[in-house]
Formats: C-alpha cells, structure tokens, sequence
C-alpha cells in the first residue's frame, strides 16, 4: 500500500520495487504499454533533463497534447521529481492560452504536432520566453531518454504539484495550486470509496488536461497500483471493445458519453452481451449532472451499476459521491466523501435539510490558494477557510446532497429564483432530446426569461411547437422557456460540461 508515502515520487519508487513489471497504462490507439518500471526509469531520465535545462525542484513545466504515452508520462514524472505540471486546455482560446502561459511560469513546454498552429499564435500575445519541445503523445520515447538518468529528489508533501485553471467562462482564469497532500488525498478517497485495489483496470477517454482525467482517470489508478486504458478521445464505436478487450473493471465517463452510448445503442444496435461486460463492476458519471433518466435507462440497457459523483479543480476532484448499496440516490451526487460540506444561506449561516443555499467545502483534498491570487483566495474562503463553492444545492434528511445550479447561472425571472437543471430535467423527459441546456436571457417585462437549447437525437424530428407543448405540460406555463432553439452541438468544457453562459454569444 502507499498510505504512508508523502509524494508521488515515493509512491513510484514504492510500485517500481513491488511491481514494476505491471502495465500502468494502456495506449490503444498504438497499442504500447507503459509499465510502472518504465515510467519510474522516465521519470529518473526526466528529472536529470530538467535539471541539464535549467528548470530545477519546484519548477514548472506546460503540457500541450492529447492523451498518449508520453503526455501521461510527462504528466506523472514530472510531479514525480519535484516540479510543478500544468496541462493546458487544449480547447482554450487564443487569448485565453496566452494568459495562461504568461500566469502559469512555465519554463518548458511539451506541445504535440496537431497543436503547433494554436500554440505559435497565443505565443505572439505572450511575454515571456520558455523553451519549447514538440512531441508526439504517442512516440515510444522522448527527447530526455538521451540525458543519463538520476535520481528522484525528495519532496516535501506540502510542495505544489499541480497547477490547473479554470475555465474562465466568466472572466480571467483562476490558476488551481494543488500539492502533493491534496492530491494523494483525493486519490486515496476515491480508491478507498470504490473498493479499488492493484488488480483493477479503468477505462477513460477523458482528456488529461480536465482534473477528472487527471486525478480520477489517472492519479487514483496510479497511487493503487492499478492500470488504465486511455484512448485519445471517446468513440461510441469501440468503448465497448475496449473494455471487453482489456477486461476493465470499472469505466470513468461523463453524462455526454453515458447518453452517447445509450443512443447508439437503441439506435445503432451497439449493445454489447451481458456476458462481454462482466468483468465491470462500476461505471462512474461526473464533471456535470447526470439526468436521472439517462442513469436508470443506462442500468437497465447495460446491467452495468452506476455511480454518481461530483468534483472540482479546487478538491483535487471528488467531494461527493453515491453509495455502491441500495441507498444509492437518483439525481444527487452523493453523500460527502473525504471532505467536510455543508450548506449556507447569503450570510454564510448554517441552514436545516432540504434548504437551498451555496455549499460550501473543507477538506485535505481542497486548495490552500489560488497561484499569484490574493484577491481571489480571500473571496473563495471564509474566515473558517471553508471553500465556497459557488454551487447552489440543498442537503436531505439522510445528508444527501443535491445540485441546483450555479450562483452565477441562476435564472431570476419576475423575482422568482429558477435553476437551470430543473428545466434541463424536465425537457430531458421528452423521447428525441439527447442533450439540453437552459439559460436565462435579459427581458424588458421580467427581468430574464429562460432560453432551451436543445439537441435532438438522430432520425428524430420534434417542433417548436411540440415543445413548447410538453414544456407546458412538464414545467406549466411560467417556467416553460420562451426561446427554443435546436441546435447540433453545444459549448462545453474539456470534460463535456456545458458551459451555460457562452449560449449567450452563440
């Protein structure tokens, strides 16, 4: 076990001695294995590089690539030997990426071929300079395997590892400072959580530059000694191959993916054979909410148990999470787990159950601060130093918790407090809605009224009308949203999280 290891140089060190022979991951795509052993002696080759170019302990390195060997490789080693990973978003505007690389102080990048035109044109608007290094995530090895390996240096738990940033949909970016402790923390919640153990195996496509994909996908399998299956992105068409392939033992997945695949398969026939998927124990849905219908219809198509969760950038991930036993409950994402949550009116008071209010965190798992961001940590925190959240919910009698929205994304109508989701639920209910997202828009009369965004399924037809109907009838008159659109995609986040608010410009 790694309970008592301080850093995730330790705990690679601790896997190399006891197994490091045994796959940490699988690439499918190129079909390459990256042992524990290899990744320990990379990450030796690794360190000795970064001290020959002069990014020395506590240094900060970008990563700029689609999921592979090397960009999980780079990912781990170089929290391994002491220095500080940023992964980018590779989805992130120019402007926005420019800012990023200026606030982040990186000192070496690592880009992929695919992103050297977005790259070389958010460096025009930068002002610092850092050296660059162009890699194929899926190359068998990279250019610092040609530096004679050294050691692992010794870290503090207390030293920063991870630096991410937030999306930003609502002004500049918060860069999430995350050490050693928060991270093994995080990881080791949610492997104690689900039962993990060295023989399991995940399947994710989740990008490595979300913190699901990072800490959940990547980190937790690392710190238990088990393997994953990474595949560059999702694909309908073979996640299922995949995991018999491999014989996976629990899938990580997002609602986007969960209601992609139960599409295709009522609707393609990719309905793969109880006895294909009986080596998963688990599937897990986070990073937004899962509708209630797409979590019952993909047990009952699947025979696979689905657990919800829910985490952010600033714990490291995982706060909440659903039971694996029958109190397991449609449409929450679960009872605390690993952290202290509780729930708070306007004035920062406790309320009682079944109260709306802002939630709020503590917990080893969460950010001390936000990197370069006085301003910013003293507005997250209260004098207690819990973490608000910014997240509107309520907390049953049993100590569920339960999401409403976003403080920022509530829709105030007439005076009257309206959550997004409730209207997402609603719609969701209608047989050709694959995805929906509502969100309020200015009006004269009532100060907003509320915009559905919604996208059908395939070979399915549905009106305005027909909508407008069943909204109605679903949500009465006052909540059923004035504008309609259908549309073919929505805007979303690196984990499939769609970002409300960009509706607006659309």
């Amino acid at each position: 076990m790694t309970a008592s290891y301080q850093s995730l140089g330790e705990v690679l060190t601790h896997w190399e001695k006891v197994q490091g022979a045994k796959p940490f991951l699988f690439a499918p795509e190129t079909q390459a294995i990256l042992t524990y052993g290899q990744l320990a002696k990379e990450a030796r080759h690794f360190s000795s590089w970064l001290d020959q170019e002069g990014v020395s302990v506590g240094g900060h390195v970008g990563l700029y690539m689609h999921n592979g060997r090397q960009t999980s490789t780079i990912f781990l080693a170089a929290m391994a030997c002491g220095r500080v990973i940023t992964p980018f978003n590779l989805l992130a505007p120019n402007d926005q990426l420019a800012w990023v690389l200026d606030h982040s102080d990186i000192e070496v990048l690592f880009y992929s071929p695919d992103k050297k035109q977005s790259l070389f044109t958010a460096l025009e608007k930068t002002k610092r300079e850092f050296l660059l290094v162009e890699l194929d995530p899926d190359a068998e090895e990279g250019p610092f395997m040609r530096c004679a390996a050294g050691n692992l240096p010794l870290v503090a738990s207390s030293q920063p590892a991870l630096l991410m940033y937030t999306s930003g949909t609502t002004g500049t970016p918060k860069g999430v400072l995350l050490t050693h402790t928060n991270l093994l923390y995080a990881a080791r919640s949610m492997a104690a959580w689900h039962s993990l153990t060295q023989s399991d195996i995940v399947l994710s496509s989740l990008p490595i530059y979300h913190i699901n994909g990072q800490v959940i996908s990547t980190i937790t399998p690392f710190v238990s000694g088990s393997s994953i299956v990474a595949p560059h992105s999702f694909s309908a068409s073979n996640w299922w191959s995949l995991a018999t392939q491999y014989r996976c033992t629990w899938i990580n997945m997002v609602p986007t993916i969960i209601a992609y695949l139960i599409n295709a398969a009522k609707t393609g026939g990719s309905l793969p054979s109880r006895e294909d998927l009986k080596s998963i124990r688990f599937g897990r849905s986070a990073s937004a909410p899962l509708p209630p219908e797409h979590h019952r219809e993909f047990e009952s198509l699947f025979g696979i148990t689905l657990i919800e969760g829910m985490g952010m950038t600033e714990s490291a991930s995982m706060v909440f999470c659903n039971p694996h036993d029958e109190r397991k409950r449609y449409g929450s994402p679960g009872l605390p787990c690993g952290v202290e949550a509780k729930v708070v009116d306007v004035d920062g008071n406790l309320v009682g159950p079944n109260v709306v209010g802002e939630i709020c965190l503590r917990g080893g798992n969460v950010l001390n601060a936000y990197y370069k961001s006085e301003i910013e940590t003293t507005k997250a925190f209260d004098k207690e130093h819990w973490l608000k959240t910014g997240d509107l919910g309520l907390r049953d009698e049993d100590g569920f918790y339960f999401i409403t929205g976003r403080l920022k994304e509530l829709i105030i109508k007439g005076g009257e407090n309206i959550a997004p989701r409730e209207i997402d639920e609603a719609i969701f209910k209608h047989s050709c809605v694959l995805d929906v997202a509502a969100v309020g828009i200015p009006d004269a009369n009532y100060g907003q009224e509320i915009m559905a965004c919604i996208i059908l399924k395939p070979d399915t037809t549905c009106s305005e009308e027909e909508m407008r109907a069943f909204c109605v009838k679903e949500l009465g008159k006052f909540r059923t949203p004035k504008i309609i659109r259908f549309m073919e995609d929505l805007p979303r986040g690196p984990s499939g999280k769609v970002q409300r608010l960009k509706l607006l410009e659309i």
